[in-house]
């Protein structure tokens, strides 16, 4: 299994939230950059990249972050947030940025997620964020009628290769992740299944490697300490 240590920014900043709640913020670091680095040190060779302004508002205020990121720390690096149409999808490729996340455009812009996917395969990943088993769009502030299973089956048809799925209700909880929708997801589905949300333990990331899922993305217990990221990777594997 993979892992995918996470920097989410807001103005700039790696930040996280609780529970996807703009007013439930903590800032990390005023240099994202860097953590990318460190993240290069410990062994990684993922980053998972959030743009929660770009989440909220369709907008890329933070795209010369990203781009110095995937430039500084030389990893695989992965961008979601806000990405609505094919020019955004396009100067991140062009960027440098190896894989392009689309979330609410792909629930409510069929089209163009349809068309980004013709155009650029397996660079394009599709970020699930569920409430309540349903599926939750514009930086969570929103909520679709399409369940979990009905979305997936919509996106595989399409030749979605990844897709991140997010349970919003585990997300920086640090409270355990929701193990029996991944493997339900993992059991039903061929794509590439990563789970996101709620990995706060060794133990989360042994159970989840157990289960064949593709691959983990762990935020805040990475900026708590409470899981070492290069101890993740190993147990990865």
């Amino acid at each position: 299994m993979k892992i995918f240590p996470a920097i989410d920014l807001y103005d700039g900043k790696a930040v996280r939230l609780l529970k996807g709640r703009y007013e439930d913020m903590t800032i990390y670091s005023e240099n994202p950059p860097e953590i990318g680095k460190a993240f290069a040190a410990a062994g990684a060779e993922f980053i998972h990249i959030v743009d929660l302004e770009g989440a909220r508002d369709g907008t890329t205020p933070n795209f010369e972050t990203v781009r110095r990121i995937k430039e500084e720390s030389g990893l695989f690096c992965e961008i979601g947030g806000g990405i609505r149409d094919m020019d955004v999808v396009d100067r991140y490729i062009e960027a440098g940025l190896d894989r392009v996340i689309l979330g609410t455009a792909a629930v409510t812009d069929r089209d163009f997620a349809k068309a980004a996917v013709a155009k650029y395969g397996e660079k394009i990943a599709i970020g699930i964020d569920l409430r309540d088993g349903y599926v939750a769009i514009k930086g969570w502030t929103e909520q679709s009628q399409e369940t979990a299973m009905e979305f997936c089956r919509k996106m595989q048809e399409m030749g979605v290769k990844t897709i991140i799925v997010t349970d919003i209700s585990k997300d920086g909880a640090m409270k355990g992740t929701n193990h029996s929708l991944y493997e339900e997801l993992a059991g039903a589905f061929d794509m590439q299944i990563v789970a996101s949300g709620g990995v706060s333990t060794i133990d989360d990331v042994k159970r989840l490697a157990a289960q064949n899922i593709y691959g983990a993305i762990i935020g805040k217990a990475y900026y708590t300490g409470a899981i070492d990221l290069t101890e993740a990777i190993a147990a990865a594997e």
